[in-house]
């Protein structure tokens, strides 16, 4: 039976941590803070909006939304981002996608102030990620990942990991941050040839595939570390991830759970990069 590693104590840290952070920002004024941009009433986009209020309010860290309608035009969407990087007593923003209307949000990613891109929307914040330089912050359940694993003392120099995915939002990113951390990683998809093979050798499995119970039994072994990152509906309406945890749990050594796992680090990490932001801007003034 696999050790289950839970989200829950990991964010709990994290928050733990950001509060004596903020303690002393708010010691010299400064209140970090999160603006929350959602573009029409996407159940999801509501569900994560919900929950990192309530861990921005753990923390010490202020939200203000910026809520408009489904059929918002570019241009509506563009002011809000503009009002946002000009607002001096915002840090950081979230903008929740996809955006119903693609081009306003790739313009949106463009505009965003890079200093205040909390969550690798910007080029920037991902060329930092991938030249391992710069000003810019990871995607945040990307660096959730990372974040579970030093949790729960793992040691990733030297270590196989294969990564399921692609995506700029989990899958590429977090396989960078996985280099940094000395890692040998393997990038894999849907369409890799014997993807169980290749699954096998990896003393860590990072599922970011986007699909449903792609991962069971025949991808692992008995000394595997599973990080599911994926978020999925089965066909009985119940949240599921890209990992079949009935089959795979009795097998591996570790494995997080779907839901109750990396959900719950992200928006931990969300408040991390705020105040994080905070502290830049407080540096640059001071």
């Amino acid at each position: 039976m696999a050790e289950i590693w839970k989200g829950a104590p990991v964010g709990a840290a994290i928050t733990k941590e950001l509060q004596e952070r903020v303690q002393a920002l708010q010691e010299k004024g400064v209140v970090p803070a999160l603006a929350l941009l959602r573009v029409g009433e996407r159940a999801d986009d509501i569900a994560y909006e919900t929950a990192a209020v309530k861990r921005c309010e753990k923390a010490g860290v202020a939200v203000k939304k910026f809520l408009l309608p489904a059929d918002a035009s570019e241009e509506e969407v563009l002011h809000a981002v503009k009002t946002i990087n000009e607002d001096r007593s915002v840090h950081g923003c979230l903008m929740f996608r996809p955006l119903p209307d693609r081009a306003a949000e790739k313009a949106a990613c463009e505009l965003l102030d890079p200093a205040k891109d909390v969550d690798g929307m910007t080029d920037i914040s991902l060329s930092t990620v991938f030249a391992g330089k710069g000003k810019g912050y990871p995607p945040c359940t990307a660096q959730a990942c990372i974040e579970i694993l030093h949790h729960y003392g793992v040691d990733l120099t030297g270590k196989r990991v294969t990564v399921i995915g692609r995506s700029l939002v989990i899958g590429k990113p977090v396989s960078m941050l996985l280099q940094a951390e000395n890692a040998t990683v393997t990038m894999c998809h849907t369409r890799t040839a014997d993807l169980p093979s290749e699954c096998r050798r990896a003393e860590v499995l990072i599922a970011a595939a986007g699909k449903a119970n792609v991962v069971g039994k025949e991808h692992t072994n008995k000394e595997q570390i599973i990080i599911d990152v994926g978020i999925n509906v089965d066909n009985n309406g119940k949240m599921c991830g890209d990992v079949d945890f009935s089959e795979t749990e009795p097998v591996v050594k570790a494995i997080t759970p779907v839901p109750g796992g990396v959900g719950s680090v992200t928006t931990a990490v969300l408040c991390k990069h705020v105040v994080m932001a905070a502290e830049a801007a407080e540096n640059s003034i001071a």
